[in-house]
């Protein structure tokens, strides 16, 4: 694949290479979101919104893989 604007040709080894990093990053968010809602949990506090962002992140994880499959 070569970027237009800055004249450089990338290889699928960098492609690859960030869609791990992004794919980690992700599941590295969703995991300490999830950490601090149970955190909160213990001590008698919902944070809804730690809940949402762990349920969104759930729903979409779900969806794409039951899109890929169907399509692929």
């Amino acid at each position: 694949m070569k970027v237009p604007t800055l004249g450089l040709t990338i290889d699928e080894r960098f492609l690859t290479h960030r869609l791990r990093s992004t794919s980690i990053g992700g599941l590295s968010a969703v995991l300490v979101a999830a950490a601090m809602f149970f955190y909160h949990i213990s001590h008698h506090i919902i944070r809804w919104d730690l809940f949402a962002i762990v349920a969104t992140a759930a729903i979409v994880k779900i969806s794409v893989l039951i899109w890929y499959r169907l399509t692929d």
